[in-house]
């Protein structure tokens, strides 16, 4: 009698843990429904390699002199994806310089999931982290980024807004705009996939 008083607990236990792994079982075999913002991330994922392409701005003549942009050659990215997937990291440079921060424009953005949203962080080399939020285009041909805030110093000079247009697998654009004081300044790159 005492053996079985002892075997109804072991009993009661290992029928839980089975079924516990059968409903374990039954809520991985459910594939979950990517969110919009996982949707938006995996096509910016889909540009991840080296890109190389012309830049055009509206700058003024004189303000583009004035600040060393009037003689601006092509751009190189390099996009790449880390943090086992969750991260793609934007590095912009003019093609050809070295990678010496201390010399040249590098800025680097960071892109991910954060909750629901495609979240932007762009490391300026105004010295500040601008956030924003991104929503793909109903033809999933097209991310857009918009400023949420701002952290870091010169928050009068920032990054306010990206887009990012995928032409195809080996041609994508991107618009950015700078804030200079309450004049957006407008950046276009027509980037070919390099190699």
């Amino acid at each position: 009698m005492k053996s079985q008083r002892f075997m109804l607990p072991v009993v009661l236990m290992l029928l839980s843990a089975v079924a516990f792994s059968q409903s374990d079982l039954q809520k991985s075999s459910v594939t979950p429904v990517p969110s919009e913002a996982q949707k938006s991330f995996s096509t910016m994922k889909s540009l991840a390699g080296d890109w190389e392409g012309p830049v055009t701005t509206d700058i003024p003549q004189a303000m583009a002199a004035k600040m060393g942009a009037d003689k601006i050659g092509p751009i190189h990215v390099s996009m790449r994806v880390t943090s086992r997937g969750n991260a793609l990291v934007h590095e912009l440079q003019e093609a050809g310089t070295p990678l010496d921060a201390t010399k040249y424009d590098h800025p680097v953005t960071m892109l991910y999931v954060d909750g629901e949203q495609l979240t932007l962080i762009h490391y300026c080399d105004a010295g500040n982290r601008p956030r924003m939020i991104g929503k793909m285009s109903p033809d999933g041909k097209r991310v857009e980024f918009d400023f949420v805030d701002i952290t870091g110093r010169n928050q009068h000079q920032h990054m306010h807004h990206s887009l990012f247009t995928i032409i195809d697998a080996n041609h994508h654009t991107e618009d950015w705009t700078f804030m200079m004081g309450d004049t957006p300044i407008h950046a276009h790159f027509d980037l070919h996939r390099k190699g």
